[in-house]
């Protein structure tokens, strides 16, 4: 696997980019010494996404490294992040940064001392994988949502986080806007009245890829891309150039993604969990709908409140409907009817929700303290859930009994199978590969 590498960097990034990628055996750990004040960021994934990652991280912490199987994105990000830091040093704004190094194994930024913390910015099939890798070498991590894309994924990057006492940030941002932290207190402090029942408008499962192979784009090593999931042939609707400059359609395939109903489920059902108090459990029956109708899946929690998985005709959203009114919020609005339960106040003596106004501070901050951040693993973990077996109940097409404690299904063998992620032939979450 080394010497496929080795060749792959030869032949791509020398021939297409010209600019260094630096092996792991080069890089001595003797001499290290922690940093004082900013925080040493490697972000493993440097597409779209992790572009918008490194504006929001770039002058909050020192990005010093980043990996990417794709050599071009991966040269891309380099260039943004040398021309910020090298801008911010002429003026004076950073002292003591040591320039950024790119990487086509992200295995490299993990064995690196002098990273503290690694942002993961890949598609929801490798998540796991390097969650827990990062987090055994005593790295903390900020991973995109949705965390994990099988529900024993899940658990195990939890498990992973705790064992090795790391902070683990799961990128569902909502969290940290004041709107939607207003609107779970208002649920959670009883404006809308009893909740019976809340509407989360998100988009659909995910198909089995289909897609026809195309050749594999220069300066792409698309074995590595694959990872552990199931192998198909490369196609660029899975891995777009950089010039499109648009999120990739990985996550409509269930191979690498959990469809939109996990990718945006990640924000709304998160929102939703969230103001339903529910964020270390989960609901106990799923419903689907008849026939093979994309939406209108409903979940049922232990305390009789009905959450139902369809579209009320205002986008990305979340309806909630309780005995004295109803609430709509979105990243565009916050509504109510009647009207004025939105500008009520909340009280100091009311439920008040963890107070972040910044998801990537937040993060930080917690990795000085130890605290954990307002979306733990735990969180991320138990949203991702709620999502991923929507998916199960749409395939299998029958009522599941959902027990959130031991996350499991009850008495049915063929639904808990399809928790358990799909690796080929000699992947695991501990494999060397």
């Amino acid at each position: 696997m080394k010497k496929q590498r080795r060749e792959f960097l030869q032949q791509s990034a020398a021939a297409t980019l010209g600019f260094f990628i630096v092996p792991r055996f080069v890089i001595g750990g003797k001499g290290y010494t922690a940093p004082s004040d900013m925080i040493n960021l490697g972000f493993i994934g440097t597409g779209k996404q992790a572009r918008g990652l490194l504006n929001s991280f770039k002058d909050k912490a020192n990005i010093i490294a980043g990996s990417d199987v794709d050599l071009n994105k991966l040269h891309y990000f380099h260039s943004l992040a040398s021309k910020y830091y090298t801008q911010a040093r002429a003026e004076g704004k950073i002292s003591g940064y040591k320039g950024f190094t790119a990487y086509d194994d992200y295995r490299e930024i993990i064995a690196r001392k002098d990273i503290d913390a690694v942002v993961i910015a890949t598609p929801d099939h490798w998540h796991a994988k390097m969650s827990i890798e990062a987090a055994n070498a005593g790295k903390h991590v900020y991973c995109e949502k949705p965390l994990a894309h099988s529900v024993e994924e899940g658990r195990a990057m939890v498990n992973a986080a705790r064992k090795n006492k790391i902070v683990f940030q799961t990128g569902s941002m909502q969290r940290s806007w004041k709107n939607f932290r207003h609107a779970c207190e208002l649920v959670r402090n009883g404006y809308l009245g009893k909740i019976s029942e809340v509407i989360v408008t998100v988009g659909d499962s995910p198909w089995t890829c289909d897609l026809p192979a195309q050749p594999v784009r220069p300066g792409v090593n698309w074995d590595q891309w694959i990872g552990p999931a199931p192998f198909h042939d490369f196609n660029a609707i899975l891995s777009p150039p950089v010039e499109e400059d648009i999120f990739p359609r990985w996550r409509n395939y269930k191979e690498y993604g959990g469809g939109i109903i996990a990718d945006w489920g990640a924000h709304m059902f998160d929102i939703a969990q969230w103001a339903l108090g529910m964020d270390d459990t989960g609901p106990e029956q799923l419903i689907p709908p008849p026939g093979n109708a994309a939406k209108g899946l409903k979940y049922v929690y232990a305390n009789g409140v009905v959450m139902k998985h369809e579209d009320f005709g205002r986008g990305s959203a979340v309806r909630f409907i309780g005995e004295k009114g109803k609430l709509d919020i979105s990243r565009s609005f916050l509504e109510s009817d009647p009207a004025n339960l939105v500008t009520a106040t909340i009280q100091p003596n009311e439920v008040r929700l963890y107070n972040s106004n910044d998801h990537y501070l937040d993060w930080l901050g917690c990795i000085k303290t130890g605290n954990k951040p307002i979306c733990d693993v735990e969180v991320g973990h138990r949203t991702s859930s709620v999502c991923l077996i929507a998916n199960v109940a749409y395939e299998l097409r029958r009522p599941l009994q959902w027990d959130p404690k031991k996350e499991q299904f009850k008495n049915d063998l063929e639904a808990n199978q399809l928790l358990k992620p799909v690796f080929r032939e000699g992947w695991s979450l501990t494999s060397e590969n």
